[in-house]
């Protein structure tokens, strides 16, 4: 008995994921079947506000402005960690205020490791 409710979840946990993998392909196979195709020269030029377009589109841009943004989507997802810990801290107790002292730790060795290494200068 407690064999087949072992596998019965993992048969659920299948169903899930095949449909999470099937559901996007037949949605993006039927949208390319339905729209309309028409490519033409005028219309796979770059658009810029109504400019005729002057030179490539494609320009280079100093990598630390990636760098940049990166860091600041990994500590602005990261402070989002903080809110729950503070809703809860009274029935959370000491444990949890060690193990967010240790987060937040974590968190500003990195920063200080990328102000070092000057990831955070805007160039």
């Amino acid at each position: 008995m407690e064999l087949n409710v072992y596998q019965n979840n993992y048969l659920i946990v299948f169903v899930f994921l095949c449909l999470g993998v099937l559901l996007p392909v037949v949605a993006l196979y039927l949208g390319k079947l339905l729209r309309p195709n028409n490519p033409s020269d005028e219309k796979n030029t770059t658009y810029e506000s109504g400019i005729e377009p002057f030179h490539d589109s494609r320009v280079q841009f100093n990598v630390r402005y990636y760098i940049f943004a990166l860091m600041f989507v990994i500590f602005d997802v990261e402070t989002v960690f903080l809110y729950p810990w503070a809703v809860a801290y009274d029935k959370l107790g000491i444990f949890a205020l060690v193990e967010m002292l240790i987060f937040v730790a974590m968190l500003l060795l990195g920063l200080v490791y990328a102000w070092k290494k000057k990831v955070l200068r805007w160039i």
